[in-house]
C-alpha cells in the first residue's frame, strides 16, 4: 500500500513538472521528506495529504485512496511567518531529528488545525507572527496537548523573560543551528522517542 502511494505521488509530481525540492518548498517540508514519501518508507498524514492535493491541483481522494495511516514517528512543527526562514530552518531540524515528521507553517491557524489532528511532540514557534504572537499560539497548542514541548525562536533576546511564563521548554535565538537545536532537545519538559533513542 505504501508503494502504491509512493508511485501515485511521484507520477502526479512529475506530470506537474515539479522536482522533489520544488514540491517540498511549496508545502513547507524538506526535500528528503518528499523523497521518503516517494520511496514508500514513510506516509504523510491526512492534513499533509490535503496540502499535497492543493499544491498539485489533484483530487484529495486520489491521494487518500493510495495512502494508509502515518507511522508513529514524532510530529515536529515550526511556525514562522517568513517563508525564507522556514526554507533554511527545516533542513536543520531534519538533520538533527531524521526520524521525525517535520512540517512548517507560515500561518498559526494552520498549525492549530494540524495540532488538532496530530499529536505534536515539539513545536518551534516564532514570537512575532503578524497579528498574533508565539506566546498565544503556545498557550493554544498546550491547551490541545499539554505534553507538547515548545521552543521559541526570535532574534530579540529581550523576549526570553516573557517566554518562561507560558509553559515553554526553551528559547533560542535566530538563526538556528544544529548545535542550538540539539541543546534545546536536552532540556525538553517531555522527552520523546526519536528513532529508538530518547531526546
Amino acid at each position: 500500500m505504501r508503494i502504491l502511494f509512493a508511485e501515485t505521488l511521484k507520477k502526479i509530481r512529475t506530470n506537474k513538472g515539479l522536482s522533489q525540492r520544488e514540491l517540498a518548498e511549496r508545502i513547507y517540508v524538506t526535500r528528503s521528506t518528499v523523497a521518503r514519501w516517494e520511496s514508500g518508507s514513510r506516509l504523510p498524514d491526512a492534513v499533509m495529504i490535503s496540502r499535497l492535493s492543493k499544491c498539485l491541483d489533484t483530487d484529495v481522494n486520489t491521494l487518500l485512496s493510495a495512502a494508509v495511516e502515518s507511522d508513529d514517528a514524532p510530529n515536529v512543527i515550526m511556525v514562522d511567518d517568513r517563508k525564507i526562514f522556514l526554507s533554511g530552518a527545516l533542513p536543520i531540524l531534519e538533520e538533527v531529528m531524521p526520524n521525525a515528521i517535520i512540517t512548517g507553517f507560515t500561518r498559526p491557524s494552520e498549525a492549530i488545525e494540524y495540532a488538532k489532528a496530530n499529536r505534536i511532540a515539539l513545536a518551534f514557534l516564532d514570537i512575532e507572527l503578524g497579528k498574533t504572537n508565539g506566546f498565544d499560539l503556545c498557550r493554544t497548542l498546550l491547551a490541545i496537548n499539554p505534553r507538547t514541548n515548545v521552543v521559541y525562536l526570535t532574534a530579540y533576546i529581550e523576549y526570553s523573560f516573557d517566554a518562561w511564563s507560558t509553559g515553554a521548554s526553551g528559547f533560542t535565538l535566530k538563526p538556528i543551528t544544529t548545535e542550538g537545536v540539539r541543546a534545546q532537545l536536552k532540556n525538553l519538559r517531555y522527552p520523546f522517542s526519536l528513532g529508538g533513542a530518547e531526546v
